[in-house]
């Protein structure tokens, strides 16, 4: 008898809640482009920039990619905190020097997280790459809801070795909501945190960043926007590259062995200050597994096979066609 071939595996159904943003873009053009994930919706929320920009940003991502893909509004501001984005860090428009539409109104009856959760047909899997003041906000509307349809939730927050990117101890995303990252994990979704202690290591050098802007339009448009994250990293950091960190949970989706997990509990520091926002273990906290260790270079090949070089082979095709 005939040995049958195995069926192959079918993609994981992920939402994407993400706050685009120069790294976010990367991070949703190569889950995009991957065929073991299947993307069901997009999510938007303010972090790098305002709701407005960041929905924008989003919608054009989309249309550069040519993919059609339900986009929802996750939140606009905090749960408590005054609103803050990180200009500084992304531009005025959250895309750096590439050239965007102008953004519109983002009405508030616009679909959400949890509404964009209920539309699934079983669980997914959740990508949180900004705050997570939505799923927050999901999980106090319909607690019940959001533990049915999230399978497992990937959040890129926190750091607990290494240093932090908004004050010495907290990275930007669990500082601008520490309220609701403290609510998420106390939920006890099984979450995984991968933060900075990981995500610094995957690193785009400068000279990789310029060879995009002669690759052909598609290249140029990400080059434009990287070149932005470059001039950041160069002031702030003294890095010559830009380190890409949401690429990071979109790529252990696709290959699990680029990191290791560790299962700890989790505390989330909410007074003002220093301490905003800085996570740490804890044998009092929340159940998480939290990232140690990565492989980049594996991470590296995959933004480069399906995103980077992908853009630059759109402009010989368009030539030879």
């Amino acid at each position: 008898m005939a040995t049958r071939a195995p069926s192959p595996t079918p993609p994981i159904p992920v939402l994407i809640d993400t706050d685009p943003g120069i790294d976010d873009c990367l991070a949703v053009l190569l889950a995009l482009a991957s065929p073991e994930l299947a993307v069901r919706g997009i999510a938007v929320s303010y972090g790098n920039t305002i709701l407005e920009h960041a929905h924008r940003n989003a919608v054009e991502i989309l249309r550069r990619a040519g993919a059609r893909v339900p986009v929802g509004v996750s939140a606009r501001r905090p749960l408590r905190r005054p609103l803050a984005v990180a200009l500084e860090t992304h531009g005025e428009s959250g895309l750096g020097h590439a050239a965007v539409p102008a953004a519109g109104s983002v009405l508030d009856f616009a679909t959400s997280l949890d509404r964009l959760l209920d539309a699934q047909p079983g669980p997914v899997t959740l990508v949180t790459l900004g705050p997570v003041s939505g799923l927050a906000k999901a999980l106090r509307r319909d607690a019940g809801l959001v533990r049915a349809k999230v399978a497992r939730h990937v959040a890129m927050a926190g750091t607990f070795e290494a240093p932090g990117n908004t004050t010495p101890y907290a990275e930007f995303n669990a500082w601008c909501d520490p309220e609701a990252l403290d609510r998420v994990l106390r939920a006890e979704l099984p979450t995984d945190l991968i933060g900075l202690d990981v995500t610094r290591q995957i690193v785009l050098t400068s000279a990789e960043v310029e060879a995009l802007a002669t690759a052909g339009p598609d290249a140029r448009w990400l080059h434009d926007a990287l070149r932005f994250y470059v001039e950041f990293h160069r002031r702030y950091e003294s890095l010559e590259g830009c380190v890409v960190n949401d690429v990071l949970p979109i790529a252990a989706l696709i290959d699990p062995t680029v990191l290791t997990l560790a299962p700890l509990r989790v505390a989330v520091r909410q007074p003002d200050g220093d301490e905003r926002g800085r996570t740490l273990v804890d044998p009092e906290g929340a159940r998480a597994r939290v990232a140690t260790a990565v492989r980049p270079e594996p991470v590296r090949d995959l933004l480069f096979d399906r995103v980077l070089r992908r853009a630059a082979r759109a402009a010989t095709t368009e030539v030879s066609t």
